[in-house]
């Protein structure tokens, strides 16, 4: 396994926001968060990315990631957060850049080599962003800023992926586009990702496995194809699948 969870326990000083979820990643695979809102995906993730103080154990190719250098860690695991705001007008090109400060020896001073230029265009050209690559972040709609966020977590070129919510401002188009990145990139050797997602539907397309939670708990974790509608029901409060399938009869 490319990343094990054992007993997570975790929150903001408080009581625990997510109690006791274990889980693992294998290589290749995808695995979605489901639940409702504050039920502790965000919160999950942020831990696992070493974000906030934890109990139990995340283990990354059986190592304690606890003990790993911050650099060594980000050359793991990449979180790609919710959109946020943006106070620096570096341009799109120097914002995927960034990505690729874990694998500098010298860090941010060091010049951009010919294997930090290749990835940054590869990552750019596969979120549809390398003839934008020269326009400032600040001029980007919340779309396209996304997108290159995405890029960005790409060259960082981790063994993990982690996301919140990568759907979040993106147009149908974009979202399927997205998410065929993602299988794509989880294909190659070494890879996984673990990802949020609020839209039901695209999740269950996306994902090997389904971790369902519930009030910081896990209640189901196992194959999409095999998640429960009436148990889907009873964590979200409503008849998921009835209303999914009366949203698509308007199309019949």
């Amino acid at each position: 396994m490319i990343l094990d969870v054992k007993d997570l326990f975790c929150g903001y000083g408080g009581p625990d926001v997510v109690q006791g979820v274990s889980f693992s990643l294998a290589e290749g695979e995808r695995l979605c968060v489901l639940g409702p809102n504050g039920c502790g995906k965000t919160t999950l993730l942020r831990a696992i990315a070493g974000l906030l103080p934890r109990r139990g154990q995340v283990l990354l190719d059986g190592a304690d990631a606890a003990c790993l250098p911050r650099r060594a860690l980000a050359r793991k695991v990449a979180l790609m957060s919710q959109l946020a705001p943006v106070y620096f007008s570096y341009t799109v090109y120097e914002t995927v850049m960034l990505g690729r400060y874990p694998h500098r020896k010298g860090g941010l001073l060091d010049r951009d080599s010919d294997a930090d230029r290749s990835a940054v265009r590869e990552s750019l050209e596969r979120v549809g962003l390398w003839q934008a690559r020269d326009r400032a972040v600040t001029e980007l709609s919340g779309g396209q800023l996304q997108r290159v966020f995405l890029a960005r977590v790409f060259a960082q070129d981790p063994e993990v992926i982690l996301l919140d919510e990568p759907t979040n401002h993106l147009d149908l188009k974009y979202q399927v586009e997205l998410t065929e990145s993602l299988r794509a990139w989880t294909a190659r050797p070494g890879r996984g990702a673990v990802g949020v997602f609020h839209d039901i539907s695209l999740a269950l397309v996306f994902a090997d496995r389904v971790l369902l939670m519930q009030d910081g708990q896990v209640r189901y974790l196992g194959p999409a194809a095999a998640l429960d509608r009436d148990l889907l029901g009873r964590v979200y409060g409503m008849d998921v699948a009835g209303y999914m399938r009366a949203t698509l009869k308007r199309w019949e």
